[in-house]
């Protein structure tokens, strides 16, 4: 705490007592409390405004970086230029309402679901009592 060791605090509140009195001391030392509370109410009240405007600039270089990348990426891909269409059509025009059996060239494709567990049980389903 600012280089003040426990023997020169001690020392302080013998020598405020002394000068001060000790009628009079609450009350001095609730003022000083108070101005404590002020001087650090100012410090985080600049500390937060610097803060923020840290985080503004921060804020400006990311927005800046953000506008850079996003007309490289329209310089790149332009808005009017041909592209393919990314879904396959199907053979006879008209709209594709399920996945192709297979695509031609391609790795086999993975099933949805995993399969269920074998059942230990031999049972049918209908004839087991609920747990």
């Amino acid at each position: 705490m600012f280089g003040v060791d426990t023997s020169e605090l001690l020392i302080v509140a013998v020598l405020a007592l002394l000068f001060i009195g000790p009628k009079d001391l609450p009350r001095t030392m609730m003022m000083v409390g108070r101005w404590v509370g002020k001087v650090r109410g100012y410090a985080r009240h600049f500390t937060a405004g610097i803060e923020n405007v840290v985080r503004e600039a921060e804020l400006e270089e990311m927005e800046k970086n953000w506008r850079a990348e996003n007309q490289r990426i329209l310089a790149q891909f332009p808005a009017d230029a041909p592209y393919p269409d990314p879904v396959p059509a199907a053979p006879d025009g008209a709209p594709m309402t399920a996945l192709p059996e297979a695509l031609p060239d391609s790795e086999p494709t993975l099933p949805f679901e995993a399969p269920a567990a074998p059942d230990e049980d031999p049972r049918p389903v209908s004839d087991r009592l609920l747990p």
